[in-house]
């Protein structure tokens, strides 16, 4: 029986040899399944794995089970064919930083997505649609959501972990990857440097679109051809459910950290943060020497129109009279540009407060240069918070954006509930804006403020209750501001709370600024008068 087991179990690696390494065996020729092929009965070539003779897989299997040890370990050579072509690309930088091991993750919660990034989706559609057998695959993405793999380790070309199947010892999985050669990787990193969004997207710990479909340089995604399966259970097909099971748990592992599959294909992660660094700084040499020829050309050869220099004791010589013009300075640029991106680095500074720090000093910059005035100079520590969280675009607070107001409201002192106050009077009037909502209440001269009252009565508004600067509905929950610089600033409140916040932006016409507070100041939606008496 076991011989003829052996002859169909050859008959099959020859007919999946017809489509390369990967096996295309229907579901139904399924010959050794790990529920259903008792261990006497599999033979020394399906314990082995392909490339192993038969005579030391039993031999080795004998003695693994005299000592009571695991899983036979399968040396990575002998687990491939011996027609599988190599990887391209050899190990690169330390031990440390090419090799990952990710812990053994829980099941997937009843509906929820394997993948749960654009990235990890993209693996799952690269596998299912390129790279392997779809109903080979379907078999074991029961086994990736149900965590029946242990825990995962990475390395170039190689992604390894054992899988419980329904026997009590796991079997040991394992999927080559193809990895990129020194040309696909130069290829890559050139394009990634040639766009910051990219080396953003990096430095965020994202993947987007372009770099994983290979619209820069090299493709990421596995395509046919570039993935080998195998598994120690005595399926001869590939992949058994148990490799397709760690190939779907891959997705999982890309959702945790995608860089993990750019150290499949060769290089880890440090490393290419470094290569992309050192590309940067190339990039921005280069366009530095082009501009500078440029202006020599401009110039008929010399730098860029700029007068040869003269030695010091020479120009002191010739005195003031005997010194050439000076040249024309240069317009200033329209914009402040974007600064270059900065790689983290353990221990370092946070790549995004660099940013921050280097997007609003060149801004400063720009209007120094062109107005001669510095907008933020004179500027309190508080202040300057409030303008940089201000500056932050949408109105929401992300988890980005918590932490920014965190990290300000913490260095200046305040809490985050009074930044965020402070931002909204900053977006409705700036400094000023500001001013009105910290400042101290105060009595304005009459003209404007008096003015107020019969604009809003006029407009169908019930009369606001006056005091110092300030005109409040009778409800209580809206309120009007007068600041320094003759604008109404509109507040809102909870009835009776006395928790004002801006709301709108600075008007001169008091009505005009109520309008930011929309149907709650229409007099149908307000309660009626209490009784008189």
């Amino acid at each position: 029986m076991a011989e003829g087991r052996s002859a169909k179990v050859g008959s099959a690696e020859d007919r999946s040899s017809e489509h390369g390494f990967i096996g295309d065996l229907p579901a139904g020729e399924d010959l050794a399944e790990d529920h259903d092929v008792p261990a006497g009965e599999a033979s020394a070539r399906d314990r082995a794995g392909p490339g192993i003779p038969a005579g030391e897989a039993e031999e080795g299997h004998g003695h693994a089970a005299q000592r009571g040890a695991g899983p036979p370990r399968l040396p990575v050579q002998d687990t491939l064919p011996h027609d599988a072509p190599a990887p391209a690309a050899r190990p690169r930088g330390a031990g440390a930083e090419l090799r990952k091991t990710f812990d053994r993750l829980p099941p997937r919660e009843q509906g929820a997505p394997l993948a749960g990034t654009p990235w990890g989706e993209a693996w799952i559609t690269a596998l299912t649609e390129r790279a392997l057998d779809p109903a080979r695959l379907a078999r074991g993405r029961r086994y990736a959501e149900e965590g029946r793999v242990d825990s995962v380790t990475v390395t170039p070309g190689l992604v390894l972990a054992y899988v419980h199947g329904s026997r009590p010892r796991p079997y040991r999985a394992q999927v080559r990857v193809r990895t990129l050669d020194e040309d696909e990787w130069e290829a890559f990193l050139d394009a990634v440097a040639e766009r910051p969004a990219h080396i953003a997207a990096l430095l965020d710990r994202q993947l987007p679109e372009g770099l994983i479909e290979g619209g820069v340089g090299a493709p990421l995604l596995p395509r046919r051809g570039d993935l080998l399966p195998f598994c120690g259970c005595p399926d001869t097909g590939r992949p058994c459910k148990h490799a397709a099971a760690l190939c779907y748990q891959t997705a999982r592992l890309l959702d945790a950290d995608p860089f993990a599959l750019l150290l499949l294909r060769g290089r880890g992660e440090q490393e290419i943060l470094d290569a992309l660094s050192r590309r940067n700084a190339a990039h921005a040499a280069r366009a530095a020497a082009e501009a500078h020829a440029a202006r020599r050309n401009a110039a008929g050869g010399r730098d860029g129109g700029v007068l040869e220099g003269v030695r010091a004791t020479e120009a002191l010589a010739r005195g003031a009279s005997g010194l050439p013009p000076l040249p024309a300075p240069l317009p200033p640029p329209s914009h402040s540009g974007h600064p270059p991106a900065y790689p983290a680095a353990p221990g370092g500074p946070d790549p995004y407060a660099l940013d921050q720090l280097a997007t609003h000093a060149a801004a400063r910059a720009l209007a120094l240069l062109t107005t001669g005035e510095d907008p933020v100079g004179e500027l309190t520590l508080w202040e300057d918070a409030v303008r940089i969280a201000a500056a932050r675009p949408g109105s929401g607070l992300t988890a980005t954006t918590r932490t920014l107001y965190s990290s300000l409201a913490a260095a200046s002192g305040r809490t985050p509930v009074d930044l965020a106050r402070a931002v909204a009077a900053w977006r409705q009037g700036g400094l000023a804006g500001l001013a009105v909502l910290e400042g101290e209440p105060w009595n304005p001269p009459a003209g404007r403020f008096d003015r107020a009252r019969p604009l809003l009565t006029a407009a169908g508004l019930p009369p606001f209750r006056p005091w110092r600067n300030r005109l409040t509905h009778p409800v209580g929950h809206a309120q009007l501001r007068l600041g320094q610089d003759n604008l109404w600033y509109a507040y809102e409140s909870e009835p009776g709370a006395d928790d004002w916040w801006p709301r709108g932006a600075a008007d001169p016409d008091p009505v005009g600024a109520l309008t930011a507070l929309g149907p709650a100041l229409d007099p149908a939606e307000l309660p009626p008068d209490p009784p008189l008496g």
